[in-house]
């Protein structure tokens, strides 16, 4: 039965389809159980509310906890079904040190060390590490997946763009430091305290619990806010450009199973050789020409504006985007 058991609950806890109803549950019951013990966590940091759903509270950390262990348990168990993990002692370590296996080590391990120490001096911090739990969405949320590929994606960018921020910030909080120190010493007392300054007058925030006094110092503080404005909107661009670029690219690939599937009609067998619907015949051949509409107004965008601006010929446009689909087809068919 074991042989048997495992490739289904592999399927169950790894395919993520909606398609199928275990797997589906599963997915829906983690989320939830995520969403309410992170609330939990919340509410307990209220004394009052605290008091009065104590119990209520430590119920929900525990079953919680038991299940995610449960779900860690599982995953160990079933992850040499993959080929990666297929050794029963290497396999199941590899898998326990990857990220997401790392995550559901770490969002289980508080509720055991307060457990068996309860009077640990730095009980506050392991409950924080509670929190780590919502990393568990990653596995099931696809907007957390794309927003992790994006960052993964434009990692270089950002770093340059962090690597420039921080230079920015040492040169203009050690120059202010040596124009200020003597007119106002309490603020800008050091470099670290004129930093903090910096931090906040490059992110435009202006908390105003340290500023310059002299007219160089102001004259400064200005042009470091007006920096501040232009450089803080570099990731913001970065990382827009990477969400275009992602979803651009599922949409790309979502176009090319359903080319796929629509070449695929011209294989399916005339009812004479085996039965087949007429709805079915009639769902293939939406599906075709649904992906070829698609394909064609790509070709024709493509056409418009690589070449729109130099040929004003409408019907020298449209036979290149004819010629574009049919060489993209041909490509797809090889």
């Amino acid at each position: 039965m074991r042989p048997q058991l495992r490739p289904i609950i592999y399927e169950i806890l790894e395919s993520s389809e909606s398609s199928n109803f275990y797997s589906l549950a599963d997915d829906v019951i983690i989320i939830f159980l995520t969403l309410i013990n992170v609330a939990a966590f919340i509410a307990s940091t209220s004394p009052s509310l605290f008091l009065e759903h104590k119990t209520i509270l430590e119920n929900i950390e525990i079953i919680s906890s038991l299940v995610f262990t449960l779900e860690y348990v599982l995953r160990l168990w079933v992850c040499t079904i993959d080929r990666r993990f297929t050794h029963p002692l290497w396999g199941r370590l590899k898998y326990a040190l990857t990220p997401l296996s790392l995550i559901d080590l770490i969002s289980i391990l508080p509720f055991y060390a307060l457990l068996l120490f309860p009077g640990l001096s730095f009980v506050n911090l392991i409950r924080l590490v509670r929190l780590l739990r919502l990393l568990k969405m990653s596995r099931y949320s696809e907007s957390v997946r794309t927003l992790g590929a994006v960052l993964y994606g434009k990692k270089e960018e950002l770093i340059a763009t962090a690597f420039a921020v921080f230079i920015l910030l040492i040169f203009a909080s050690s120059v202010m430091y040596f124009v200020e120190y003597e007119a106002h010493p309490k603020a800008f007392g050091s470099i670290p305290d004129a930093m903090w300054w910096g931090v906040v007058t490059l992110t435009t925030v202006g908390y105003g619990d340290i500023y310059p006094i002299t007219p160089l110092g102001k004259f400064l503080g200005a042009i470091l806010a007006f920096l501040g404005i232009g450089i803080f909107a570099l990731p913001a661009g970065i990382i827009a450009s990477g969400f275009s670029e992602e979803l651009q690219r599922k949409k790309q690939e979502k176009m090319g199973v359903n080319l796929d599937q629509s070449a695929n009609y011209q294989s399916v067998p005339m009812l004479g050789e085996v039965e087949v619907s007429f709805e079915q015949q009639q769902k293939a051949i939406a599906l075709y020409v649904e992906s070829s509409a698609e394909l064609m107004q790509i070709c024709i965008n493509s056409a418009k504006q690589k070449l729109g601006s130099q040929i004003e010929n409408e019907q020298i446009l449209r036979d290149l985007a004819i010629h574009l689909y049919n060489d993209a087809v041909r490509k797809f068919e090889l």
